[in-house]
């Protein structure tokens, strides 16, 4: 719905958030999710960094280990992508293109998809992060995986540095 509030952070907001997240896994009803799913939809960036804060102090434990514990299937996928998004977006694409490089067989939609959708945005980043991350850069990994003129496109669109290849 793109109903998120932008700019706006609240420390009592933020631990009244935290609690109902931390009531949301601990008793998993359709009520309860769709609190979760309002407050993570809808809550401003900074507003989360502090909900996810004051959750690690109420329940002990980090707030994607605790979806990790509570949920599964796609409406656990979602919330935590939710969730490392608002916490570092290059590190969270960084991840999923590895993980669509190597662990799918090279899912070449996803790979696609990312380097498209975050060609103008961030991709830099995402490189930067990428090889933090894994030790090897995104340009070296697409060339060992990918070949022929889809190779090209690929490497086009990650635009390489010297140092990558």
């Amino acid at each position: 719905k793109g109903t998120r509030m932008e700019g706006y952070a609240d420390p009592s907001t933020a631990a009244q958030d935290a609690m109902i997240l931390w009531e949301a896994c601990q008793q998993k009803t359709g009520e309860h999710k769709n609190m979760l799913q309002m407050i993570l939809c809808n809550r401003s960036h900074q507003q989360l960094w502090m909900v996810f804060q004051e959750f690690q102090n109420i329940s002990g434990q980090d707030i994607v280990d605790a979806i990790n514990e509570c949920y599964d299937g796609y409406f656990q996928e979602l919330l935590v992508a939710i969730v490392l998004c608002i916490r570092d977006k290059p590190s969270y694409f960084a991840y999923r293109l590895h993980n669509a490089i190597h662990d799918f067989g090279f899912h070449n939609k996803t790979v696609i998809r990312i380097l498209i959708a975050r060609s103008e945005i961030d991709l830099m980043n995402i490189r930067q992060r990428y090889k933090e991350r894994y030790g090897k850069s995104l340009f070296h990994d697409i060339k060992h995986f990918a070949s022929g003129h889809y190779e090209s496109a690929l490497l086009a669109i990650c635009a390489g540095d010297t140092e990558d290849y």
